[in-house]
């Protein structure tokens, strides 16, 4: 799979998820500069059409060893410096367990490899779903079927 190939995966999934609550999905916008003073391309920018709230994706996927493991420090940094919200979204085997560590631990990064079609979240979306729920305010999300607790109950965790 090659890197647009993974963008566009990642687009469709997200546009197919989140369309019920007015998410429009882009492909290669272009946003400012970068960190060193080069045109942005946006690999995927969301545009809420309820809140009127936009998001970044840049997409990283690495299937083999290379040189995108010098490419994701740098990728951190220029997100940083986005003048919106954003996150990388990586899949792949390729990434060197140094650089995979270092994109676990970001709060900027989640792991996302949709199937194709896929329309639902699953333990390979979930980073990138939890992220943009975040984002959104879409606290269903996160919350799912749990009640809230009753102030009138015993000190009990509801579950």
């Amino acid at each position: 799979m090659s890197g647009t190939e993974y963008a566009n995966q990642v687009a469709a999934y997200v546009a197919r998820r989140f369309a019920s609550r007015g998410l429009l999905v882009y492909r290669e916008i272009r946003v400012g500069k970068t960190i060193i003073g080069k045109n942005r391309c946006i690999d995927i920018f969301c545009v809420c059409t309820q809140t009127n709230r936009a998001y970044a994706i840049e997409c990283k996927f690495q299937d083999s060893p290379g040189t995108v493991d010098e490419k994701i420090p740098y990728a951190l940094d220029d997100l940083e410096a986005l003048p919106l919200a954003g996150c990388i979204a990586y899949a792949g085997k390729g990434f060197s367990q140094g650089v995979l560590h270092m994109l676990e631990g970001s709060p900027k990064a989640a792991y996302c490899m949709p199937g194709p079609m896929q329309n639902d979240s699953s333990a390979d979306t979930l980073d990138l779903d939890h992220l943009l729920a975040v984002h959104f305010g879409w606290w269903d999300l996160l919350v799912g079927k749990r009640r809230p607790i009753q102030p009138d109950l015993p000190d009990l965790l509801q579950v």
